[in-house]
């Protein structure tokens, strides 16, 4: 096989610090050179947030890097070392089968991203994989990541996808084959303290979960620090609350990501790996769309006590760092656990007033919440659409609730909103227009998402673009996109499965 080259032209200086500073936690590896790259998209806009010169990207060194062709001078390329529960079973050595960290950038504002590439050749923790990765599965994952970061949720990012010129073996016979430059605030993962607490136990690497401990809270929580031996215990603390916010988020969105492990769940709080991911239209908390989750542990009702579930397999991996007597440690560790349905809960109202136009804090404004999620399921009604469809009923408009407001307990509901609405006694143009700007029009709806995929693995990338141009400006109303607000059949609902693209 041939090594990669070294250029200088792709724009990218990359910092080491995570190769450095945990050499116990990754594999020093080099990426698989593809036939022919080629650029299928670049993410012009992140690019300049992040300081790099979109021209020297998409240049020839550029697009070799991003490919795995070449490397740029002066990087250190690592695969990355963690463990998992995966659907509950612990995998003790997974890690980035086909994967690179090629380093970090520091952009413009002081911050520090993670540059990562995805489908970029097999790698010691392979497990029998080829290594590469689809095109059409990349280019979901750009999509879904610019959605969410538009929707304002905590997100890695795609900086660019590159077609290989090569295909790839699946289950439906070859696919044109892709690599993703992901960006992120770390790669860090509730696995990778697995890892690390695994290796600390069975091969003697005293002091390594304290050393990626240290190593997280500088990248995610500096001012923790200063709290001496409470740092960690303050660490824990610090990714049950990023957790809660990301998972209400998620939730009151109507995503589901598909595939929960552990190893899938961030330190940094932001969502990652997209794979089996999907939004929800009809509202169902059983609603599944992963054709590997059989028994259902990832739907969309469950989400919660999985972020909380995998919280306790962190916190037994950092057990030792909370304090000398592990009884101690254990029973500290708990508190800050039994907190987190009330830190989800706390997020979760908080999101839910925005979507319903209030602005101040009334007790029973979780309990209106909950109801109208009850009277959408009985109602199967379109998750996204009814926070649209509640908004032009204050401006007026009832034609959007449509048949959904002659069933007795929308009509209940609705009463009550409107009493909740009134003690503030607010405009309901002011307040529609605040629901607006939270509750978009434009999601990745299923089968548009499907659509605009299988011209891409044609080799029309026409309709991928004009997808998202849409969802990454989900809040704004245009008079050419109303195909992409409309739902999906249930009988496409009902049929429609994810896949992971390995």
């Amino acid at each position: 096989m041939t090594e990669p080259r070294t250029v200088d032209g792709s724009g990218l200086v990359l910092d080491d610090r995570y190769a450095t500073d945990l050499p116990q936690l990754h594999v020093p590896w080099a990426p698989a050179p593809v036939a022919a790259p080629s650029m299928a998209h670049l993410n012009v806009g992140l690019a300049a947030e992040l300081g790099l010169d979109a021209a020297a990207l998409a240049s020839a060194d550029g697009v070799a890097v991003l490919a795995g062709n070449a490397v740029p001078a002066g990087a250190t390329t690592v695969a990355m070392a963690y463990a998992g529960h995966q659907f509950g079973g612990f995998s003790p050595r997974l890690g980035d089968g086909r994967a690179l960290l090629l380093g970090a950038v520091t952009a413009p504002d002081g911050s520090r991203h993670d540059v990562h590439l995805k489908g970029s050749g097999r790698t010691p923790f392979a497990r029998g994989g080829d290594g590469r990765a689809t095109l059409p599965a990349m280019l979901r994952e750009l999509l879904m990541a610019e959605a969410m970061h538009a929707l304002g949720v905590p997100t890695t990012r795609a900086l660019a996808v590159v077609a290989t010129g090569e295909h790839v073996m699946r289950e439906d016979g070859p696919v044109a084959g892709g690599v993703l430059a992901r960006t992120a605030s770390s790669h860090l993962r509730v696995g990778t303290f697995q890892h690390a607490a695994l290796l600390e136990q069975q091969h003697d690497e005293a002091g390594l979960v304290e050393r990626l401990a240290d190593h997280a809270i500088a990248l995610h929580a500096p001012e923790l620090a200063a709290r001496g031996a409470g740092r960690f215990l303050a660490l824990l603390e610090h990714v049950a609350e990023v957790q809660a916010a990301l998972v209400a988020r998620w939730m009151l969105l109507g995503f589901i990501h598909g595939v929960m492990n552990t190893d899938n769940m961030t330190i940094s709080g932001e969502s990652i790996d997209y794979g089996p991911c999907a939004f929800m239209d009809r509202v169902d908390p059983d609603t599944v769309f992963s054709s590997i989750d059989h028994g259902g542990r990832y739907a969309y009702g469950n989400q919660p006590s999985i972020a909380h579930w995998n919280l306790v397999r962190l916190a037994e991996s950092m057990l030792p760092l909370f304090d000398d007597d592990t009884e101690v440690g254990a029973a500290a560790a708990t508190e800050v656990l039994r907190s987190f349905p009330g830190r989800y809960r706390r997020h979760w109202v908080a999101w839910t007033r925005a979507k319903l136009g209030l602005v101040t804090e009334v007790d029973g404004d979780g309990k209106l919440g909950d109801q109208l999620l009850d009277w959408m399921h009985a109602a199967r009604a379109d998750f996204t659409s009814v926070f649209r469809a509640l908004s032009a009923s204050l401006r007026g408009d009832d034609a959007p609730l449509g048949a959904l407001a002659t069933v007795e307990p929308v009509q209940a509901w609705l009463a009550d909103w409107h009493a909740r609405l009134a003690v503030e006694g607010r405009d309901p143009v002011v307040v529609a227009d605040a629901m607006d700007a939270v509750n978009p029009l434009y999601i990745p709806r299923n089968h548009r998402v499907e659509e605009a995929l299988a011209a891409a693995t044609d080799g029309d990338l026409a309709p991928f673009e004009a997808l998202l141009e849409v969802v990454t400006h989900p809040f704004v109303w245009r008079p050419d996109a109303e195909r992409y607000a409309e739902p999906a059949t249930e009988a496409f609902a009902a049929n429609h499965r994810t896949f992971c693209g390995t």
